[in-house]
């Protein structure tokens, strides 16, 4: 199974480095090959990322600078619809999970939740 190109956007420098570290090790655990390919801020150098690199999926804050993940998501779902979007949020709710999904968002994380969370939606999109 060829691995899963993905794209990580947070505005946390510390947060893009502890993902960019830790999904591929617990995905090969999990039997899952993944590929960090790019990391973004904000959704103006996600979207730039997108382009170039075109990944398969995004893993996406919502709450960041300039250009929030909400806004991001409805970009990548209008311009690039079979990328899946798997959002996180320090924010929890039944409120904040609605508006992600009405952005487009395919899977909605809670951070601070278990990252077996975050490798099962990628589990699903290999599928």
């Amino acid at each position: 199974m060829p691995a899963i190109r993905i794209l990580i956007v947070d505005d946390a420098p510390h947060v893009r480095a502890g993902l960019r570290t830790l999904l591929p090790l617990l995905a090969e655990a999990d039997g899952l090959r993944l590929e960090i390919v790019g990391e973004a801020s904000d959704g103006h150098e996600a979207l730039a990322q997108i382009e170039a690199l075109r990944p398969a999926a995004v893993c996406l804050d919502l709450e960041m600078p300039k250009m929030d993940g909400l806004a991001a998501a409805r970009l990548i779902k209008t311009r690039w619809p079979a990328t899946r979007v798997i959002a996180f949020s320090a924010q929890g709710g039944a409120d904040v999970e609605q508006r992600a999904r009405a952005a487009g968002v395919d899977e909605f994380i809670v951070k601070g939740a278990p990252l077996g969370g975050l490798i099962q939606a990628l589990r699903q999109y290999a599928l």
